[in-house]
């Protein structure tokens, strides 16, 4: 599959991801009368949003423009990770379960990632890829790890800043 066909997948699907995360954020009321699981909702909230921002200049840029999804994936990057690590330094006095925690952490350690091969996607080459394609896996990474935190969400709902591990 060449990186327009993949971006213009992945985006559509993030925007999906999107949507049905709002729509189950909205049957679950409870969840949002607590700020700190309101934060964590956030987050899950970029794990697709921006991913998905991402795919579109990444289409728009392709590789025949590298400059637009080099520079978008960088900016948005950093959005995310600073937004994650916000997340990750509040998590532990607010009773953030230990898995979220971790799984915001490698959310960062992911959009540091990002920003890296926005920055010098060459250090892609000694893997035999392109700059943007190491972008796509890292940004399947970053959804999975989306997925995570709204698995932890549907099946433990009840532990969430409880205390509970």
């Amino acid at each position: 599959m060449d990186a327009s066909t993949f971006y213009a997948l992945f985006s559509a699907t993030c925007f999906t991801l999107t949507g049905l995360w709002w729509n189950v954020v909205r049957a679950r009321s409870d969840w949002t009368a607590d700020r700190s699981i309101r934060r964590t909702i956030g987050g899950v909230h970029l794990s697709f949003l921006l991913p998905a921002l991402m795919g579109l200049f990444a289409q728009v840029g392709g590789t025949e423009s590298p400059l637009i999804w080099r520079l978008s994936f960088v900016v948005i990057a950093v959005v995310g990770g600073v937004s994650m690590l916000r997340l990750v330094s509040q998590a532990r006095g607010d009773g953030t379960p230990r898995a979220v925690r971790w799984t915001q952490a490698g959310t960062v350690v992911v959009y540091a990632a990002i920003a890296v091969i926005g920055v010098a996607p060459q250090l892609a080459a000694p893997l035999g890829l392109t700059g943007i394609q190491v972008g796509a896996l890292l940004l399947i990474v970053l959804v999975a790890l989306g997925h995570a935190l709204v698995w932890r969400f549907m099946v433990a709902d009840h532990a969430l800043h409880s205390g509970e591990e």
